[in-house]
């Protein structure tokens, strides 16, 4: 083997990482669990990952991208894609824990809207930027309750008043430390959009416990399956019928499903785990199409309505090939 062969390369390696049953049918310890009344479930609901060979400290040789190449299993990515010049490891990995934790929150929130529950959410000022209108007056915990006299509880809809109100001052009606207290701030334009130098994080009141555990995988992603595992422990019947099924997709409050990466290792990864069912996010159709493997059954959703609706027909022994698929599949 020549010199150059072990030299280490500009690139990081995706493929198929491990598969977890959410519904904890395998055996193993169950990630998603449900407190007070719950059903039994059957079969397998996988949420799925991609393993990343290479960083920054230590990027794959130029053999391990030469086999990579030949392996339609496995993605070659440049480092700097998946590892910003300005961004450490550990800031990768905290940010990605974020995500998992934002997304467990809202597929809890999806699935308990689904089945008819009210969950209230509220906003809150997760960090204040200095040299901003906002520094001095807002702390970190604020929940804002009302922008310019209207109720806000997204931060769609307070961008949207922010917008709205342009570079006039604006009122925002806080809840601080068990108190409210009226903040005045005038917005700041950055380009074309006014801000007001707060970031903002969101918190639901859940009526069902839900205790989502992971352990060391990150990422947004699995929302669209721990919001199907939760479902099926909250709703009679069993919601597989027993199948072996694999998906993967974000998923908001509103119960929408969003494109993910690594879709292509995912698909690996769930016909290496026996599953031939697999529910993909239609806006990841473009990267579906033409590296499906051979075996497995690709069916596109963009809500989470229509990922029950699959399941369910599936269940009742629908042919995959009768329900909705990316075009060119």
């Amino acid at each position: 083997m020549s010199a150059i062969a072990v030299m280490p390369s500009p690139y990081v390696i995706e493929r198929p990482g491990i598969v977890v049953d959410t519904l904890g049918n395998d055996g193993a310890e169950p990630i998603v669990q449900v407190s007070g009344k719950t059903f039994p479930t059957s079969g397998k609901l996988n949420l799925l990952t991609v393993s990343l060979v290479g960083s920054p400290e230590r990027t794959p040789s130029w053999f391990e991208i030469a086999q990579a190449w030949i392996d339609p299993a496995q993605t070659i990515l440049p480092l700097d894609e998946v590892y910003p010049p300005n961004q450490t490891v550990e800031q990768s990995d905290a940010e990605s824990k974020a995500l998992m934790e934002e997304s467990q929150q809202d597929a809890v929130a999806a699935a308990l809207i689904g089945l008819g529950y009210d969950v209230p959410r509220h906003i809150y000022v997760s960090e204040v930027f200095k040299e901003t209108p906002a520094a001095g007056k807002f702390i970190a915990k604020d929940f804002i309750q009302k922008a310019n006299g209207k109720p806000v509880d997204s931060l769609e809809a307070l961008k949207a008043e922010i917008q709205a109100n342009g570079a006039k001052t604006m009122t925002l009606e806080v809840r601080r430390a068990g108190s409210t207290h009226v903040v005045e701030v005038k917005p700041y334009l950055d380009g074309k959009t006014y801000r007001l130098g707060i970031m903002i994080g969101y918190t639901y009141d859940f009526p069902v416990k839900v205790k989502i555990s992971t352990g060391d995988i990150g990422g947004p992603s699995g929302g669209m399956m721990f919001a199907l595992a939760i479902t099926d422990k909250l709703t009679p019947g069993k919601l597989t019928g027993g199948l072996n099924i694999s998906g993967t997709g974000t998923i908001d409050a509103r119960g929408n499903v969003g494109a993910i990466g690594g879709i292509q290792q995912k698909m690996y990864a769930a016909l290496r785990a026996g599953s031939k069912l697999f529910l993909a996010p239609s806006s990841n159709c473009d990267e579906v199409v033409g590296h499906i493997p051979n075996g497995l059954n690709v069916i596109k959703v963009s809500t989470l309505t229509d990922a029950k609706k699959a399941i369910a027909a599936l269940a009742a022994g629908t042919k995959p090939s009768s329900l909705p698929v990316c075009a060119g599949q």
